[in-house]
């Protein structure tokens, strides 16, 4: 169950944040919010960029790594990151650009961990 609503409410409550504290920062409902969590609701970059400023971390926090290690080392583009971001309803073209070229760096990096972790393997 790590999925992005998740990530939410539990940073939210290492910061001892109500929802409804998170719902008025983001000038929303609480239960607008509760929405947020159970994901019942697709979130814009936008307002997630938004939650994370209130949590006081990086947009990038609420994404799934591991998923994305295990996407590149089945399939070596980026085919995945950009899928995952279209999931999240992005309206903002300058934002997505940017959060984009971030996961290709990450998606790059690990797949030279992975590299670096097979040569060590086979040694």
């Amino acid at each position: 169950m790590d999925n992005i609503g998740y990530k939410i409410r539990r940073l939210r409550e290492q910061k001892g944040f109500s929802q409804e504290y998170m719902a008025s920062q983001l000038d929303i409902t609480q239960a607008s919010y509760a929405r947020i969590e159970s994901q019942e609701i697709k979130l814009t970059i936008d307002r997630l960029q938004k939650i994370a400023e209130v949590l006081e971390t990086d947009i990038l926090t609420f994404f799934d790594s591991t998923k994305l290690t295990i996407q590149s080392q089945t399939n070596h583009d980026n085919t995945y990151a950009i899928s995952y971001i279209d999931s999240l309803n992005i309206e903002n073209k300058e934002t997505t650009q940017k959060l984009i070229q971030t996961l290709e760096n990450e998606i790059g990096h690990l797949k030279s961990e992975i590299d670096f972790l097979r040569t060590m393997a086979k040694k």
